[in-house]
């Protein structure tokens, strides 16, 4: 599929981001895979297309399949575009985290509500290029699918925590000790490297989006627990994406499309634009054309 074509003609469809540690989706029907091209470049992988407790999902990993894509490679702009062009309105998106806070344990998830962009060298909006768009990032994180998301953990019994700070971090290092204690004294109660760059992207594309945050290690700040390694955590990582794909499941039958959820994800572009359509060059307004600018 090329930019855009054939959109007007799908469903509503939930968006599946998978991070570390969740590459694929298993128990999903009517299978099949799409390349999608953007007129950002290629996303991180193919897209695999199924339905799963009478939702039709789509699913993309964002490390790609064999985790090959470091945090600040990929390519964020192009993901979240084949997922908006793919007929996506709600993406839930899954991350790997490390822990701030001695009460989230490594294996639980934290559904955040908030995000702190601490990285340094990423594009972070599909605008620019003769067009100026200032969305709004107060509420980063859509109300209704956060909801969704904590019942779902209460009804299987995976250990929850209803909200937290995330900080996204550059990487592709973990954190040294001096930066660990300064996120832990700062309030944060999480530490990633993807989720905070892809929630502006997701905000821009007028998406819902909601992260199930897994915990995996205590980063470094704990002086009772071992500095982290990637192999260490590895164990943690695979037992945490089976509880992400037993979340997704569960929620999937309670997300709903029409208008019972009263979150404003879908206008976000709403007031958003300053430039004036006519000074807005015609290449850019092509790219950008999925997008509700001037409606």
């Amino acid at each position: 599929m090329k930019n855009g074509e054939n959109a007007e003609n799908k469903t509503d469809i939930l968006g599946i981001i998978g991070g570390s540690g969740l590459y694929q989706m298993e128990g999903l029907t009517n299978v099949r895979e799409e390349s999608v091209d953007t007129p950002f470049g290629s996303p991180s992988d193919k897209l695999v297309f199924g339905e799963i407790n009478g939702k039709k999902l789509v699913f993309l990993p964002r490390h790609g399949k064999g985790h090959r894509i470091l945090p600040s490679e990929i390519n964020y702009a192009a993901n979240i575009y084949a997922l908006k062009v793919s007929g996506v309105k709600k993406v839930i998106s899954v991350s790997a985290v490390g822990s701030l806070k001695k009460e989230i344990k490594p294996g639980d998830m934290v559904i955040v509500d908030q995000f702190f962009d601490f990285t340094k060298n990423r594009k972070s909006t599909f605008f620019g290029n003769g067009i100026v768009a200032h969305v709004s990032m107060a509420e980063p994180v859509c109300s209704c699918l956060r909801k969704i998301l904590i019942e779902s953990c209460k009804n299987i019994n995976v250990a929850c925590h209803e909200g937290g700070s995330y900080i996204c971090i550059e990487g592709p290092q973990f954190s040294t000790k001096a930066e660990s204690f300064f996120y832990k004294n700062n309030g944060f109660d999480v530490i990633g490297m993807t989720n905070a760059t892809e929630a502006k992207f997701a905000k821009e594309a007028e998406l819902c989006y909601a992260t199930i945050a897994m915990a995996t290690d205590y980063d470094c700040w704990h002086e009772e627990e071992e500095n982290v390694t990637a192999d260490m955590i590895i164990k943690i990582l695979l037992e945490n994406a089976e509880k992400a794909k037993k979340i997704i499941k569960e929620s999937a039958s309670k997300i709903a499309f029409d208008k019972s959820c009263l979150c404003s994800c879908g206008s976000s572009l709403r007031q958003a634009i300053v430039t004036a359509k006519q000074d807005v060059p015609e290449e850019t307004l092509k790219k950008l054309s999925i997008f509700n600018l001037y409606d």
